[in-house]
């Protein structure tokens, strides 16, 4: 996974379980992956050290792991989406209800 795809694969998960973090992780987190700053930066505003902050976010990706592990919502999420696109092609009214439907309810 490049880095790119990683922030992108830590951006997505952040949206699942943004809820299940402290008010500091979702700061820094918000900082390093929203905002484009450096560790050096971070560090700076926050008067700790470039280590601490990296320490902070590596901690937070591996929460996020774990969360996503134990919950899966990412991943049931991303397979809902893959099963309305596919059901959306049916050419058939009472199939395009019933995806009308759920997506209501999301």
């Amino acid at each position: 996974m490049n880095l790119l795809e990683k922030k992108e694969y830590y951006i997505n998960l952040y949206d699942f379980y943004e809820n299940l973090l402290t008010d500091k992780q979702k700061e820094y987190f918000k900082q390093y992956y929203f905002h484009d700053l450096s560790l050096a930066e971070i560090a700076e505003d926050y008067q700790v050290t470039r280590n601490a902050i990296y320490d902070h976010l590596h901690k937070i990706a591996e929460l996020l792991d774990q969360y996503e592990e134990t919950l899966g919502l990412s991943k049931r999420y991303a397979r809902r989406k893959e099963i309305y696109e596919e059901a959306s092609l049916i050419d058939d009214p009472r199939v395009q209800a019933i995806i009308k439907k759920l997506k209501e309810t999301e």
